[in-house]
């Protein structure tokens, strides 16, 4: 069971991991500030984000092996704002959809660790 856990939740790189996680944590902020201005959040919803929160770095680490896969080694050239708008675009697709994704990402990370121990 160890060697389970160690496949899948340790297998990003820990520079990885905490780079994803700080960014993903920008949406807890943003609704922590909405709470301390009088709204309420229901408790599913904390917990929806707190669950997000931490398995986002494996829902991005799926979406960024997906678009590798899919451009390659291509670079292109684009405007910065332009670049700048489908980065948080993507950012907030995996935050929000990251329980439904980071498990895609956990299975692929066992695949890998298993096939690089091999």
């Amino acid at each position: 069971m160890r060697n389970f856990w160690l496949k899948t939740f340790a297998g990003i790189p820990l520079e990885n991991y905490f780079r994803h996680l700080t960014f993903g944590l920008i949406f807890p902020v943003i609704f922590f500030l909405i709470m301390l201005k009088g709204h309420s959040f229901p408790i599913n919803a904390i917990f929806y984000c707190i669950i997000n929160t931490i398995l986002y770095p494996y829902s991005r680490f799926i979406y960024e092996s997906f678009v590798n896969f899919i451009l390659g080694n291509n670079m292109f050239i684009v405007n910065a704002l332009l670049l700048l708008l489908i980065k948080t675009f993507t950012i907030t697709l995996c935050w929000a959809g990251a329980i439904f994704i980071a498990p895609i990402g956990l299975i692929y990370l066992y695949y890998l660790n298993t096939k690089y121990q091999s």
